[in-house]
């Protein structure tokens, strides 16, 4: 069974939690430094929140959809390859403390979502390097110690080269 997946950018993951467990009257299941997540059943959503936001601008980061198994993850992806807009397969990752399969394509409104299977536990919130996603531009070197990758991100941005492009993504947040 699927799950929606909504990830929100905050400027204070303290006061953020303290709110949203008041709303959803529960704790979170995974707390981290930067980042908290909850996995609801009514509604069911994976809620996560973190202090790495894209541009440094708190709100709604990326939606996606959670799979539970290899079948549903095909079959979600197969929608996001008919939506004709373009498809960026990320395959195996890890990011938000969770390794995973995933694919991303942003929506009409700039939205970005991500199909996702998580397929295991990690100690760290993600990998390094490269970020590329359908409709943006494909840049910045590894993020410099003590910075995040998404802000860094933000901050840079050339126009993609083709040996940039083939390099694969490795910051996420699912």
């Amino acid at each position: 069974m699927k799950r929606l997946h909504v990830h929100v950018a905050v400027g204070d993951l303290d006061r953020a939690i303290g709110f949203y467990s008041t709303l959803f009257a529960a704790e979170p299941s995974v707390v981290k430094p930067d980042y908290a997540k909850w996995m609801l059943e009514d509604p069911r959503v994976n809620f996560a929140i973190s202090a790495r936001a894209r541009g440094g601008k708190p709100g709604i980061d990326h939606l996606g959809i959670q799979v539970e198994d290899a079948g549903e993850l095909a079959e979600v992806s197969a929608r996001l390859e008919r939506s004709q807009a373009p498809v960026f397969d990320e395959g195996s990752t890890t990011c938000c403390y969770a390794k995973s399969q995933k694919a991303w394509v942003t929506d009409p409104a700039g939205v970005d979502w991500e199909a996702f299977l998580t397929t295991g536990e990690s100690t760290v919130y993600g990998e390094t390097g490269a970020v590329a996603r359908p409709g943006k531009d494909a840049c910045c070197e590894p993020a410099p110690k003590g910075r995040n990758e998404r802000s860094v991100m933000a901050e840079c941005c050339e126009p993609a080269t083709a040996a940039k492009a083939s390099q694969p993504a490795a910051a996420c947040c699912g």
